[in-house]
């Protein structure tokens, strides 16, 4: 999930980016309004949330929300301030953003709000993923093998396997390529080395090789790569959660 972080205090908007990272969420941080905007309007980067400070160098907080309704873009937008007026609120509000915190705030707080904009999003995103034998439970972060007895074998992934699995399973039996796996999974200007791909699906194989479906990711040569269904895509049956 890519979201794009524009806040201009340096601490916290390091802050704001790493607790993201940790819940998994790919974060294009900048400190300017201009050049976020210069992010939105971009073809390569597709934001599933937004989170602007109102106050900014270039265009404010709520130039932003106005410029995006404006084009119609239904993109979740949170909004930080110190202003805690009524006022402020209704004018934040009607300027187009979704939700509205007031800083200082707990990162738990910023959490729940996003996730609560993800509830409203017309993008939603349901609680599970299943491709074949495969979930992802979005919230627990978890991935497993349900067998076709029912049974569920934990995938153990890190962020980025998790990541990457998700990419591919929204995207079954479609030929991704290098390009676009940098372009969703990395950030805009992290500039990862060449074969941080390769191995990535490397290391997210390995973990599928647990459940004996490491042949699942295809590599095609010079090309990309492919989620084939055809391997371990029986379907389970119906089943309690265990």
């Amino acid at each position: 999930m890519r979201l794009l972080l524009v806040e201009d205090e340096s601490v916290l908007g390091s802050a704001i980016k790493q607790t993201l990272n940790e819940e998994a969420y790919v974060v294009d941080w900048v400190l300017d309004g201009s050049e976020a905007w210069a992010y939105l309007e971009s073809q390569w980067t597709q934001y599933t949330l937004a989170i602007f400070d109102w106050l900014l160098p270039g265009l404010s907080g709520l130039e932003l929300c106005k410029r995006l309704r404006a084009q119609r873009n239904s993109l979740p937008v949170l909004l930080l301030t110190a202003r805690d007026g009524l006022e402020d609120k209704v004018a934040g509000l009607d300027a187009g953003a979704d939700d509205y915190l007031v800083k200082p705030f707990r990162m738990e707080e910023l959490l729940a709000r996003l996730r609560a904009l993800q509830r409203r999003s017309p993008q939603f995103q349901p609680q599970q993923l299943q491709v074949g034998n495969l979930l992802l439970d979005y919230g627990s972060r978890m991935a497993y093998y349900c067998s076709p007895s029912g049974e569920r074998q934990l995938i153990a992934l890190l962020n980025k396997e998790f990541q990457l699995l998700e990419y591919f399973m929204q995207h079954p039996n479609q030929v991704i390529t290098r390009e676009q796996i940098v372009s969703r999974l990395w950030e805009v200007g992290s500039e990862p080395v060449s074969n941080v791909v390769a191995a990535q699906v490397r290391l997210l194989r390995r973990k599928l090789a647990e459940v004996d479906c490491e042949r699942l990711i295809e590599t095609l040569y010079g090309v990309g790569y492919r989620l084939n269904t055809s391997v371990c895509a029986e379907p389970p049956p119906e089943h309690e959660s265990k």
